[in-house]
């Protein structure tokens, strides 16, 4: 059974030091891997080590794996924890990490290949009898193919990059006379951004919210969920507020599909913690994707169950039992959390700069995940996430109402944030009520964000 002295980091920002704080709470020594461009970040400051592993371009630094596997060996360092975006999905550098004898804290390469081509990880589900959108079987690989299966499932369709994330590699056809052009720019773009033009097709649903299952396995064939997180509030894609428990998920409907959830991933020895992502419509569940790593929105799972799943992941890496079982969960309260992102409205542009003045908000159910401080200057290299602010209540009027006030005690100078675009949601009836779907933000912004 490996035990950790020392674990790298092979990330930056706010989610290597939850890394950080996670290892010291341990008892297990720290290292920071950093660009030049982040060589005065809180990360490099908080690690007990640091190595300096490239120029600012995230290519010939983050990820670098021959920088990686050399700060380990330089260090001594016995695991890699990767955070999420990077490598954290690689299954290349899994492999190579095992081929350095350097341990992986997430789950094996070949359950991070299955899952990281989205067909694949379709036919694997349904044969563990995850519900599954309609949609292609398999790529399809010209527009005559794509054609039929548009009109074998009914329009609107869409059509996803098989690589894809993030967005990318998504385009919707509304009828048959979109298709081509959605067809051929969503192959593009896959082959753009991921170097793969192969697509899928899936029926695109009209008002579905997205639910996602957080799931924990421990790689011996025992496996738990934690709930569910409503990401629902999107645009282009990409989430910009999360709550757990969901507003429209009853416990029993929760208990019912986190257990097929859990008993997927028991079902192939699935290491640490995952998340099943579906959208739902009706009262069904239809499976999108599943991400073989922590997420961005992980603290509201922790805040509403009490554990931290960084260290259960730790945990599980070096052979340990997970240190609760599903009876030992449930659910206590409401959490919400907020992405805060260096951006000028309307139009979303990155805004990188020196912070003037930062003074993060405080007091009962209050959590700032975030690497600013006074006079950081944050550079235009990478992600514009800065912060994440997460409340949490004992229901979810008293967690808006904490949301409220914690935004109103944020500052951030110096820079424009997306911070004024969570005070005007929260004036929104429909974000009180929780009656929004993934379509919601993006028609909300058109109208007021001109």
């Amino acid at each position: 059974m490996p035990v950790f002295d020392k674990i790298l980091i092979a990330n930056r920002g706010e989610i290597a030091l939850r890394v950080i704080r996670a290892a010291r709470e341990m008892g297990i020594k720290s290292v920071a891997v950093h660009s030049t461009a982040d060589v005065d970040a809180m990360h490099v400051r908080m690690a007990d080590e640091s190595v300096c592993i490239g120029p600012p371009s995230s290519t010939d630094s983050y990820l670098s794996v021959p920088a990686l596997v050399a700060a380990c060996e330089i260090t001594g360092a016995q695991a890699i924890h990767p955070g999420y975006g990077f490598l954290s999905e690689n299954a290349k550098f899994v492999q190579v990490l095992e081929d350095h004898e350097i341990a992986f804290i997430g789950p094996t390469a070949e359950h991070i290949r299955i899952m990281g081509d989205k067909i694949t990880a379709k036919d694997t589900m349904k044969k563990l009898g995850v519900p599954c959108v309609p949609g292609s079987v398999g790529g399809v690989p010209d527009l005559d193919a794509a054609l039929k299966v548009g009109a074998e499932i009914g329009y609107p369709v869409i059509i996803k990059a098989t690589a894809g994330g993030g967005g990318k590699g998504m385009k919707v056809a509304q009828s048959a006379e979109d298709m081509e052009t959605a067809f051929r720019t969503a192959r593009a773009e896959g082959k753009l951004n991921f170097g793969n033009d192969e697509v899928y097709i899936e029926k695109y649903l009209t008002t579905p919210r997205h639910i996602e299952i957080q799931v924990f396995g421990d790689g011996k064939g025992g496996a738990v969920h934690l709930g569910e997180r409503d990401c629902s509030l999107q645009r282009r894609h990409q989430k910009v507020f999360e709550e757990a428990p969901g507003p429209e998920i009853d416990p029993k409907t929760r208990a019912k599909i986190g257990k097929v959830c859990a008993d997927a991933i028991a079902g192939i020895n699935y290491t640490g913690a995952g998340t099943i992502e579906f959208l739902y419509e009706n009262d069904e569940f239809y499976f999108i994707e599943m991400n073989t790593r922590l997420q961005v929105e992980h603290p509201v799972t922790e805040a509403i169950f009490g554990v931290d799943l960084v260290r259960e992941q730790i945990r599980v890496a070096q052979g340990l039992p997970m240190s609760f079982t599903q009876d030992d969960l449930e659910v206590q309260g409401h959490a919400i959390e907020i992405r805060i992102n260096a951006e000028k409205l309307p139009n979303f542009t990155p805004c990188p700069g020196t912070i003037s003045q930062y003074h993060a908000p405080g007091g009962l159910g209050v959590r700032m995940d975030s690497a600013l401080y006074d006079g950081y200057s944050i550079p235009p290299y990478y992600d514009s996430l800065i912060g994440k602010l997460i409340v949490h209540g004992r229901d979810r009027p008293e967690a808006l109402a904490r949301l409220s006030r914690a935004l109103g005690e944020l500052i951030v100078d110096g820079i424009d944030t997306t911070v004024p675009l969570f005070h005007a949601l929260l004036q929104e009836p429909d974000i009180l009520a929780g009656t929004y779907n993934i379509h919601w933000l993006e028609r909300w912004l058109d109208e007021n964000m001109d």
